[in-house]
């Protein structure tokens, strides 16, 4: 696994995405280490309070990734950034995230430490 390899860090982000679609916070827990942070139109998330969306089943019906850079930042460091389309449960429309995830490698994992959601264009 090369740290300079887009698509297996996309490929992590896809397991982050299906646990929102399954409604696993068992699943995001294995990717998301203790001290995650998550920043979105709401505020600042710690772990438990971004799993905690997942409290009542799946938030996410389905999703795409797409226009995706990666950002070295250092040897066990990188910025994925990417556009997420993603529609709800019972919505109609797909709506527009730009993301950008820092994922860091802990010994011999990769972990998914922060990330902020901006959301795009109605």
């Amino acid at each position: 696994m090369e740290p300079d390899d887009v698509q297996f860090f996309l490929a992590l982000e896809e397991q982050v995405w299906q646990a929102q679609v399954t409604g696993e916070a068992a699943a995001e827990r294995e990717l998301l280490p203790g001290d995650f942070l998550g920043v979105d139109t709401g505020g600042f998330n710690d772990l438990e309070r971004h799993l905690d969306q997942l409290a009542d089943g799946p938030i996410t019906e389905s999703y795409a990734l797409s226009e995706a850079p990666l950002l070295r930042v250092g040897e066990d460091a990188v910025l994925l950034s990417y556009r997420a389309d993603a529609r709800a449960p019972g919505e109609q429309a797909a709506e527009t995230f730009f993301i950008t995830s820092l994922w860091q490698r802990r010994g011999d994992r990769w972990w998914n430490t922060f990330s902020q959601d901006t959301p795009g264009a109605r």
